[in-house]
């Protein structure tokens, strides 16, 4: 039995359970379609708590994101697959287009912020982190995703976040251009609001 072979038994293992446990579907499907919502509505509130080291995580987390998806985007077209469901009948629960399999923009994503914060705020870290599990094990309950896309696209985000975490925090250059960016952007906000206790002086 070979490499892909196994990833496809490993695939019908988990993607069997949309039949066999079904009562679960609802879960899975909402964490295959939404529950990165989650890590949006997570980055927004860390960001407007307005406290400086939640403002270097999400700095951090967003680049990161932006290279984990341009090297997604290049592996997608140099190993180009197909999803589960254009090669074998599965158990389909999410509408997806046709397009590149691997890896797993999902897995990819929510690894690569939940990484970032665990970097930065171990407990909050670790729950992030299950829930990136759970997103990643549901493309593959779903039926959009082999085990590997998801493996792959979580392994991507993991070794992202730490390499930009270190650039940033052993870069001195790298972690000043960071700061001023933060500085020039506070200043803005702060003409259009005013953190608590700001009095105007004279």
């Amino acid at each position: 039995m070979n490499f892909s072979q196994v990833d496809y038994e490993a695939f019908r293992w988990i993607n069997d359970g949309a039949e066999v446990f079904s009562f679960i579907n609802p879960l899975m499907l909402f964490l295959s379609k939404y529950a990165v919502v989650f890590f949006v509505i997570g980055a927004l509130i860390y960001w407007f708590t307005r406290a400086h080291a939640n403002r270097r995580m999400i700095t951090q987390a967003l680049l990161s994101a932006m290279i984990g998806f341009t090297m997604s985007w290049i592996l997608g077209k140099l190993f180009y697959r197909d999803r589960p469901f254009v090669s074998h009948e599965v158990f389909q629960l999410v509408h997806h287009e046709a397009n590149a399999s691997f890896p797993s923009n999902h897995a990819l994503g929510a690894f690569v912020i939940a990484m970032t914060i665990w970097l930065f705020r171990r407990r909050d870290g670790w729950i992030w982190l299950v829930l990136a599990s759970g997103i990643a094990i549901a493309r593959v309950w779903t039926g959009v995703h082999y085990p590997t896309d998801v493996l792959a696209g979580a392994l991507l985000g993991v070794l992202i976040a730490v390499v930009v975490h270190r650039v940033f925090t052993r870069i001195s250059l790298a972690k000043s251009l960071m700061e001023l960016g933060i500085y020039h952007y506070e200043q803005v906000e702060s003409k259009v609001w005013r953190k608590p206790g700001y009095r105007n002086r004279l």
